[in-house]
């Protein structure tokens, strides 16, 4: 069984991984199209030798309907990494990283308008953090201005994650969430491929190195240690320590590549990341494994 200073090791681990996603956007040399496919693919292989080393079976009770979900969320989640690393190339990793952290206030309004809910003090506050969070990260309001389009393209990023956080949610309750990650990264193999055939001859053998480490590292092993996680942490606590992603991207970014944010940035910064701790701790987020990172 994992001791609790194990878990929270785990969960720290995976944060750090989910966040050097955005490095390896910048130091491969392919499109967003290549990049999504390469780390889906590696990950893909990655979670089917790990359930075949845990003897976990990959098809047990996936009926039709589950099976149309995870095609819906396994779509969802490749437009999600398809709009990060296009604002990953655009806008740099600290921009895409807040656009994308956007993604609890989009679930908040997703919840609010589509299905009625009503939405409540704690939930308009994470509305309120995260815009004014936005609003001071963003470099400027012209669409000229690539740091302002990559932000634009990072909130995309968000937004179809939260409805794919909302997909799993209400579709995939009651599957693994291994089996979950792995037929999900099969769909965004599938979908993606005929779009990123044509550039698959353009990465060098460093960028399938780092293809490599993306999807077995950052995507298979870091979906793994967060589930670990959660068999001494509760999910709220798992969560907080998720949303932490942005620090270490942004720290990451800073130390690897000289990207020093301006202190008004950094202001956002700190805004988004309270509105999304205030968010993990006021409402549990779902175990799911595709529902925690970029």
């Amino acid at each position: 069984m994992t001791s609790h200073r194990s878990a929270l090791t785990m969960a720290h681990v995976a944060a750090v991984l989910f966040g050097l996603t955005g490095i390896f956007g910048v130091l491969i040399h392919a499109d967003a199209t290549v990049i999504t496919f390469g780390r889906a693919a590696f990950a893909v292989a990655a979670l089917a030798l790990f359930s075949l080393a845990r003897k976990r079976p990959l098809l047990r009770g996936l009926d039709r309907y589950k099976l149309c979900m995870v095609i819906l969320s396994g779509l969802l989640l490749a437009a999600h990494w398809i709009t990060f690393f296009i604002a990953v190339k655009v806008g740099g990793v600290a921009l895409a990283t807040l656009g994308f952290a956007s993604f609890p206030a989009c679930i908040a309004l997703l919840d609010t308008l589509v299905f009625r809910e009503r939405i409540g003090a704690p939930e308009a506050a994470l509305l309120a953090l995260v815009s004014l969070g936005l609003i001071l990260v963003a470099p400027s309001y012209d669409m000229g201005d690539r740091g302002s389009v990559g932000l634009l393209w990072g909130m995309l990023s968000g937004l179809s994650f939260a409805l794919l956080a909302v997909t799993n949610r209400r579709g995939t309750r009651g599957m693994d969430a291994l089996q979950v990650a792995f037929w999900q990264n099969l769909v965004v193999t599938l979908a993606v491929a005929p779009f990123a055939a044509a550039g698959l001859g353009a990465p060098a053998r460093l960028d399938w190195l780092y293809l490599a480490l993306l999807g077995v590292f950052c995507t298979g092993l870091a979906q793994y240690l967060f589930v670990k996680s959660l068999e001494r942490l509760n999910a709220r606590s798992a969560g907080m320590i998720i949303a932490l992603e942005p620090v270490y991207a942004i720290a990451c970014a800073w130390w690897l590549f000289a990207q020093q944010p301006a202190p008004r940035m950094l202001a956002g910064a700190a805004l988004i990341v309270v509105a999304i701790l205030l968010s993990a701790r006021a409402r549990a987020p779902s175990p799911l494994a595709p529902d925690t990172a970029a």
